[in-house]
């Protein structure tokens, strides 16, 4: 329905609407807020799409991450968000999320344990629950493959090491990386991390192990505990 309120982004100068703003000054000039504003296309009686836009940010303190997390419901708790631009917002946010994935896909060399963080917090830094991974390296430690292991609940998941070793004979792998999540953020490493890391260690030779959050990691080689 066409916003024909005095609050209408139809009613701003040419150079301030979001969708000329983009084609005039290019898609950088624009706030975050703007932005949604163009994929909602129209805001409510009260309000114009930047500012419901606005607002929808403030709410979850203008972290886009924590945007991305909000459900359909919670969207559309918000007046003038309508099932048609919750799934709008929703949709735009997953791609901009699988996009991150598959650019850090291309960095395909490990040099650093923020090379692993980059690879695996798309994959795993935002679930609710753990998982662990295991990253496969050739001898000049380009990545070969990356597999799940395990599936968890919130509190920890199971590995077994004999399944990590027979996938990298299998693949012909000369070291691994191993990589788990902590959904509570937290950013050390419990016995359990450790003794999955001393098993994995003397049943062969690893690189490092990371545990990914939202924001942050945690790894064993740079820690000294490998």
């Amino acid at each position: 329905m066409e916003d024909n309120s005095p609050f209408s982004i139809r009613y701003w100068s040419e150079d301030e609407r979001p969708r000329e703003k983009l084609i005039l000054k290019g898609k950088s000039a624009l706030s975050d807020a703007e932005l949604t504003a163009i994929l909602i296309g129209s805001g409510n009686r009260n309000e114009s799409a930047v500012a419901l836009s606005q607002r929808i940010l403030f709410s979850v303190d203008n972290n886009l991450n924590a945007l991305g997390k909000l459900s359909l419901r919670q969207l559309t708790n918000f007046k003038g968000i309508g099932a048609a631009k919750a799934i709008t917002i929703m949709a735009a946010l997953e791609l901009g999320r699988r996009r991150r994935q598959h650019e850090t896909v291309e960095l395909t060399k490990i040099n650093s344990s923020q090379s692993i963080f980059e690879i695996m917090q798309p994959v795993i830094g935002e679930l609710p629950h753990e998982e662990f991974w295991v990253i496969y390296l050739n001898n000049s430690n380009k990545v070969i493959s990356k597999a799940q292991l395990s599936k968890g609940g919130i509190t920890g998941t199971l590995v077994d090491v004999r399944l990590v070793y027979k996938t990298a004979l299998e693949i012909g792998a000369t070291s691994i990386i191993l990589s788990h999540n902590h959904p509570s953020g937290a950013l050390t490493a419990s016995d359990a991390d450790r003794q999955i890391t001393r098993k994995l260690k003397a049943a062969g030779e690893n690189l490092d192990h990371v545990i990914v959050t939202e924001t942050a990691y945690f790894s064993f080689a740079d820690e000294g505990l490998l």
